[in-house]
């Protein structure tokens, strides 16, 4: 994967965190509604959130040449 490659990957994940950081916003201000859903979307968006740390990690690495 090349160094662009991987900075679109990022910027699209990156969208979708933000979307899902927002979805996630929007469950917790409607509790106790749909409380149930809580585990699998905080799950979700640290899932989202994680793999974008290791990609800004690995774009790092190849910046600097490692």
């Amino acid at each position: 994967m090349t160094i662009e490659e991987l900075k679109t990957q990022i910027k699209r994940l990156n969208s979708k965190a933000g979307q899902m950081k927002m979805d996630l916003h929007d469950l917790a201000e409607g509790l106790p509604t749909d409380y149930q859903k809580i585990m699998d979307v905080a799950a979700a968006t640290y899932e989202i959130y994680r793999q974008l740390e290791e990609l800004k990690q690995q774009l790092k690495n190849m910046e600097q040449g490692k």
